[in-house]
């Protein structure tokens, strides 16, 4: 089927269709694809498959936006989300069922929020640590990446630590988070500190207490690399960081991974994923994601309208249907992918080993997906949804 395999042409399908239509053109390519071999599609319900529950609501200016997870060894969940220049955190000890008051941490007087941008957190060795960008002016004038640091579960935070080294170089707003073995967390962000849009890192080895010299990953022999599309970042158990990003060379906007085999000292290895290539004048404001378990990197990422997935290998792809801003997590070795068909639109979630994704959300926006620092723990999906005037911010629990 010219590179598309049938599961993602299934999707293609479904997205594209009204409900009755799409049933019936399903039935007639099945009846198709089982007379040629590739098997009986599997049609998922349209209604969101999974329970969730609220976390947050608010209408503006105090609604809540851009919620991100962090699983701890203990399956505890540990939240971070934005409304309007405040940082604020929960967690739960019991599955996801019920969560704690929020935590208010301040950070800025203006906060970057909104499109990818917003806090961060991470889990290592007892220390929650949540990031956040913001200034004194704020809206891409000034910016800073502050990290708080909890070592008592988050009932007290340490004072914010400024982790970029140049002051207001973090000021595009958009940053990503991740952490490893004993006490290692990377920041990872886009750098305006020489004018031009540049991937520059951080280390810490504390949990996030302190940082180390701002390292420079990538810079575009065009100059600048896509200036408003998120990073995101991953470490393997052997303390490999995984940096992901788009790029943008000569007129071509697609997304390249890079790695450091010396726990963030250098970044050597660039390399492009996928096999197509995307010509595109203006930023899509749409990075993916990357993860990793034991030594192989997932990636997910959207070229067109269209979302992509690789595994270990940068020159391999697979398609997995029309959509964008995809994210993904590993669980027991496999991946999860969760993605939107658009903004405002549904979310979907691909479980492994199966042909087609699933709706998990209707009236979405940016969903995330974490997986627990347990191998035999649980995945957590949040995302923000409308519901008439109100933004709500929703996390569904799924068991591996």
């Amino acid at each position: 089927m010219d590179g598309c395999t049938w599961s993602g042409f299934v999707s293609v399908v479904k997205m594209r269709m009204p409900r009755l239509g799409g049933i019936l053109v399903l039935g007639f390519f099945g009846l198709i694809a089982e007379h040629i071999g590739l098997g009986k599609p599997t049609l998922h319900a349209q209604m969101p498959s999974i329970p969730s529950v609220e976390i947050a609501r608010g209408t503006t200016p105090d609604a809540p936006m851009q919620p991100q997870l962090a699983i701890d060894v203990n399956d505890a969940i540990h939240v971070t989300y934005g409304v309007g220049n405040r940082v604020l955190y929960i967690r739960s000890d019991d599955g996801g069922k019920q969560f704690s008051e929020p935590v208010d941490l301040g950070f800025a007087k203006v906060m970057s929020l909104g499109m990818r941008r917003g806090p961060r957190i991470t889990v290592s060795k007892g220390t929650i640590c949540i990031s956040a960008i913001g200034g004194e002016v704020g809206k891409g004038r000034d910016g800073d990446i502050l990290a708080r640091c909890s070592v008592d579960g988050g009932r007290t935070w340490k004072s914010p630590v400024r982790v970029n080294d140049v002051e207001g170089s973090a000021r595009e707003g958009l940053h990503a988070m991740a952490s490893g073995p004993d006490g290692l967390v990377c920041c990872v962000w886009l750098d305006l500190r020489n004018r031009s849009t540049e991937l520059m890192a951080s280390i810490s080895t504390d949990g996030g207490e302190s940082w180390s010299a701002n390292r420079l990953v990538y810079k575009s022999p065009s100059g600048s690399i896509c200036e408003c599309c998120n990073p995101s970042v991953a470490i393997d158990r052997q303390g490999r960081i995984y940096v992901q990003w788009r790029n943008s060379i000569a007129g071509k906007r697609d997304i390249y991974v890079s790695v450091s085999d010396d726990r963030g000292a250098s970044f050597k290895s660039v390399s492009k994923q996928g096999l197509g290539e995307w010509s595109l004048g203006i930023c899509p404001m749409d990075g993916g994601a990357i993860a990793v378990d034991g030594e192989s990197p997932y990636s997910a990422w959207r070229r067109d309208n269209t979302v992509y997935f690789s595994q270990g290998k940068a020159k391999e792809e697979k398609l997995l249907g029309m959509g964008e801003q995809p994210w993904v997590a590993v669980a027991s070795n496999r991946p999860w992918v969760v993605w939107l068909a658009k903004r405002g639109g549904d979310a979907l979630l691909l479980r492994p080993n199966e042909p087609a994704p699933e709706v998990i959300a209707t009236n979405a926006w940016d969903p995330v997906i974490a997986s627990s620092l347990n191998p035999q723990g649980s995945l957590a999906i949040a995302w923000e949804s409308a519901e008439g005037d109100a933004r709500v911010l929703r996390i569904a629990m799924i068991r591996p």
